[in-house]
């Protein structure tokens, strides 16, 4: 017997916080408000997707990126992916960057993910769960580094960027495995019509 999870989504991770300035985060590999292709999930290659930002507000002096589920079923959501300590100087990261920290520039650093590894860990949502929300973000701080090393978890890295963002720039894609929806995931996603489309 599968157990029934359905829940109601939660909001979005980043209305909740302290708003900050914002800039552009863009991605040749995935679209905002898309489904990601299945390479860059941890059911298929689990290949991180490439991404580039813009517009950082003045006195950058760093760069934190991260991927976060909010609609995993957990208290707390599920961290895919967190780089800590990237260079003011960085505006990209390629296909990929997310095997290992021997891919990343300078000091930068890959922490834990809820996955347990050093690296990029790509959707893999339950099925029938329908459409979970993987938000990329890329904070700009005010320090060179925010004195963390890898075993730090996300939660914790994400906690400290509060205290030293200067501007956040976000993109939010889309994925879901296949399998019939339950009928209260189905009324979570849509409860006026109970037919999911979220």
């Amino acid at each position: 017997m599968t157990a029934d999870v359905s829940r109601p989504r939660s909001p979005f991770p980043y209305d909740l916080l302290p708003q900050v300035p914002a800039f552009t985060l863009a991605s040749d590999d995935i679209a905002e408000g898309e489904r990601m292709e299945d390479q860059f999930t941890a059911v298929h290659d689990n290949v991180s997707p490439e991404l580039h930002w813009s517009g950082a507000p003045q006195g950058t002096r760093s760069f934190v990126v991260s991927c976060f589920d909010p609609d995993a079923p957990s208290p707390s959501g599920f961290w895919h992916w967190t780089i800590l300590d990237l260079d003011a100087s960085v505006t990209a990261l390629p296909r990929g960057a997310g095997e290992s920290d021997l891919l990343l520039e300078g000091a930068a650093t890959h922490v834990r993910n809820d996955g347990g590894t050093h690296a990029w860990y790509g959707p893999y949502p339950p099925d029938g769960d329908g459409e979970h929300r993987y938000v990329f973000a890329v904070h700009a701080l005010d320090v060179d580094t925010l004195g963390l090393d890898d075993e730090a978890s996300a939660a914790a890295v994400a906690c400290q960027v509060s205290f030293h963002s200067l501007g956040r720039a976000l993109l939010t894609a889309a994925y879901s495995m296949p399998g019939p929806l339950s009928p209260g995931a189905r009324a979570a996603l849509d409860p006026a019509t109970g037919t999911g489309g979220q």
